[in-house]
């Protein structure tokens, strides 16, 4: 059977404007699938927090367990926490793409819906995540995505894993008589305490400096911190 060619006077997808509830209707769906990617990006966050708590508080209790324990395991845990802070920094920089695409619908067709004022806050909103969909971008860096899980969680986590060490310590294999008694306690193999007492204390400053200053600093658009709306880059 021989295929018809189609005529010049043929309508297409192209040639045909979508009607408006078919629009609406196509953005409704738009806006589910970017929600259900932004809400699955988030729950791997949780998740690697969770190893994070688990891992601080398993070296936490075996570092205390016994008093001939070794206080490297909990600088063991420090290090193991990092990664699990360079992994989440990276799903962070992911659940940032599809949670820009839904604040940005959101903010822009269902917020002039509401206010039964058709006029979107942007104007070339359409446009720009038509482009992040033609060639996806990441609006953050990953020194920005570690600092804001810094700040939300894995500072506190340094803490209780710095101020553990600085107790265990303290305390084992007995009570320290003074600092100077800890510093020597802090030496690791043929690493001397006051080298180890450097290493950890500029880790933990550099640490402390990535949350207050990394990146564009903190943004968050419940408590009111976001008035310019500065959460898109193209």
């Amino acid at each position: 059977m021989t295929e018809i060619p189609p005529t010049a006077s043929a309508e297409t997808f192209e040639t045909v404007p979508l009607s408006r509830a078919e629009y609406i209707n196509a953005m409704i769906q738009f806006y589910r699938g970017e929600r259900s990617r932004s809400d699955a990006w988030r729950e791997r966050l949780d998740s690697t927090t969770n190893w994070a708590v688990v891992t601080a508080g398993g070296m936490l209790s075996f570092a205390f367990s016994q008093p001939e324990h070794s206080h490297a395991a909990l600088l063991l845990a420090q290090l193991l926490v990092l990664v699990f802070l360079g992994i989440e920094a990276r799903r962070f920089r992911y659940f940032d793409v599809w949670r820009a695409r839904v604040r940005m619908i959101e903010e822009n067709f269902f917020v002039p819906i509401l206010r039964r004022d058709l006029i979107s806050p942007r104007t070339d909103w359409r446009e720009a995540v038509s482009r992040d969909l033609d060639t996806p971008t990441f609006k953050m860096t990953i020194l920005e995505a570690t600092a804001l899980r810094l700040r939300y969680n894995y500072i506190w986590i340094f803490l209780v894993l710095g101020l553990s060490w600085l107790a265990k310590l303290s305390l084992h294999p007995s009570p320290a008589d003074g600092p100077g008694e800890m510093v020597t306690r802090m030496a690791i193999g043929p690493i001397p305490g006051s080298a180890v007492l450097v290493l950890v204390a500029a880790a933990y400053l550099v640490a402390i400096l990535v949350a207050l200053k990394g990146g564009r600093g903190f943004y968050d658009e419940v408590r009111g911190l976001d008035p310019d709306r500065v959460t898109w880059r193209t």
